[in-house]
């Protein structure tokens, strides 16, 4: 439990972090447009739309600043090797870079519709200013665009319609198109969009480029004003506002002079520019790697439709768990998919296995079954994964095709064992697959079985513990499974370790690791769905002890 405490405190205080800076720069300027001196005028057309409007747009710039960085993944491939020495607990808010993508994305949504809504009540009030001739100070104010360049109100005309100013001027155009790029890219970035349209969800996502044009030129015509430093000494508001609705025609006062009005200055992009040269310099970098060779050695179909490309590359290098981006220009020259890397880094080649799951896989292992086309590969990239060996003891959990991360651990554990090496840390490994079908097992049975053989042969058949679970059956297999219950092998993996049937009780599951490990520090490793994820770092919750020199759990998923 002291462990999960930690990661959760450390991750809660980087929340609090960026909440505490979005709620300071909100108040900060909401209170400054609502009582500084130099938007007196303007607040007497406008009320406290103004300062409800500036606030919410310096939140939008400083969480558009933030957008970006988590979706940097050389980034933060780089700051996760210079981060091996440090605390996993350190290391581990990397693997939390999309779930705060998600976070401020959302924040981005809330603070453009309270952007939106207090500058269409800024608008309303603009038009009524300036239809208005009651010798009111928003109505006085409103028509000294008469006097030449000393205009406060945008609107110069009683035929103005609110609607007009929206989608003319510069300012009203680019917060219109921002405001419906961030509501698709939104939209089509939920879980049913990207598990089973990904493409949809891959397009609109390049809306960012829209909207972050966008936001750079939205305030540089300068709508809203206030008025000058000069004009201020010369004429203060707080003391001559009321000569300007009730001055003579022959004043002489010092404040019968009317006041100057200038533009708040365009200050989206001082915010915004390091992160986009950041984003510019990684795409970059991406684009040439992508443009490197590569060389497909070997294709194989496996049951299940489950493709297998082993590839090789020149310079290409990885850690186990890593994964790459996979483009096939033949199929699209613009989508990149991401797939986990099944190889071992002792191997000669890289590998993946790629499940029909959406309409670019299938249409990538049906080109595969005619000809061998053009792969590019940018990557690889860092995940969670690569801790594995930092543990004593690892629990290795993959749902479905899930498993890919940890066909690459296992692998590598065989060639260290066979190496002889000695800095191996891991001390057992317990192995968790989840399937619906039968058929999903057949392409990984392989592996296992290998793995099964030459550990037992090398003294090491205490080292892996697999269990498989087949959570979707019919009633001809459980017939057959019963009819061969007392087989040496499982009469549907033909594995030593016999299929059970159902989902895992895993209470039970780290109860039981827990009494085998009583003092060692596990490592989770989850690559499936949240739902499981949930159940999963309950339990690493529940079953970890207070006391430091007894067991603890720490929880680790995949993200892409």
């Amino acid at each position: 439990m002291g462990n999960w405490l930690v990661n959760h405190w450390f991750s809660a205080a980087v929340l609090a972090a960026w909440l505490g800076i979005n709620i300071f720069l909100f108040t900060y300027y909401f209170l400054f447009f609502d009582r500084d001196e130099r938007y007196f005028y303007t607040r007497a057309i406008l009320g406290s739309a103004l300062a409800w409007a500036r606030a919410s747009a310096k939140c939008l710039n400083f969480n558009s600043m933030l957008i970006l960085l988590p979706v940097c993944r050389n980034l933060l491939s780089f700051l996760r090797g210079t981060c091996s020495c440090c605390r996993r607990t350190l290391r581990k808010q990397l693997d939390h870079n999309l779930t705060f993508h998600k976070l401020v994305a959302y924040a981005l949504a809330l603070l453009t519709a309270v952007h939106t809504i207090a500058h269409l009540f800024n608008l309303e009030r603009y038009n009524q200013s300036q239809q208005a001739a009651d010798g009111s100070l928003p109505a006085v104010l409103s028509k000294m665009h008469l006097q030449g360049s000393k205009w406060l109100n945008p609107i110069h005309s009683n035929q103005t319609t609110v609607e007009y100013v929206a989608f003319t001027t510069i300012p009203g155009l680019t917060g219109v198109i921002i405001t419906l790029a961030l509501i698709l890219m939104v939209t089509s970035s939920t879980e049913f969009i990207r598990r089973n349209y990904f493409e949809l969800f891959w397009y609109t996502h390049h809306l960012f480029l829209v909207y972050f044009a966008g936001l750079v030129i939205h305030g540089i015509a300068g709508l809203v004003r206030g008025q000058t430093e000069q004009s201020m000494a010369e004429v203060p508001p707080y003391d001559c506002a009321e000569y300007l609705t009730q001055r003579e025609h022959n004043c002489t006062h010092s404040c019968c002079k009317d006041p100057e009005f200038g533009s708040i200055p365009a200050e989206s992009w001082k915010w915004v520019l390091a992160p986009i040269i950041l984003y510019v310099f990684e795409r970059l970098l991406r684009v040439w790697r992508a443009q490197q060779k590569v060389v497909v050695k070997k294709v194989v179909m496996h049951p299940a439709r489950v493709l297998e490309l082993q590839m090789q590359k020149k310079g290409f290098c990885m850690e186990v768990g890593q994964y790459i981006f996979v483009n096939c220009p033949a199929i699209s020259a613009l989508e990149w998919h991401p797939f986990t890397l099944t190889s071992a880094p002792e191997e000669d080649f890289f590998s993946i296995h790629i499940r029909a799951a959406g309409d670019w896989t299938e249409r990538l292992i049906n080109t595969f079954q005619l000809e061998t086309p053009r792969i590019e590969v940018d990557g690889p990239f860092g995940t969670a994964s690569e801790d594995v060996f930092q543990y004593e003891v690892a629990m290795l959990v993959g749902a479905g095709i899930g498993v890919t991360p940890f066909a690459s651990i296992l692998k590598s554990i065989w060639y260290k064992f066979q190496q002889g090496d000695q800095t191996l840390k891991t001390k057992k490994i317990y192995f968790y697959w989840l399937c619906r079908d039968t058929g999903a097992f057949a392409w990984f049975n392989d592996l296992l079985a290998s793995l099964e053989q030459k550990m037992a042969e090398s003294g090491k058949a205490d080292f892996l513990t697999y269990r498989l679970f087949l959570t979707g059956w019919n009633t001809s297999i459980a017939n057959n499974v019963a009819l061969h219950f007392d087989t040496a092998t499982d009469t549907v993996t033909g594995l030593r370790h016999k299929t059970i049937f159902g989902r895992p009780m895993w209470n039970t599951e780290f109860a039981a690791v827990a009494a085998a490990h009583p003092r060692s520090v596990v490592g989770v490793f989850l690559c499936g769905p949240q739902a499981l994820a949930k159940s999963l770092q309950k339990s690493c919750h529940q079953h970890s002890s207070l006391d430091p020199r007894k067991v603890k759990f720490y929880f680790n998923k995949e993200n892409f």
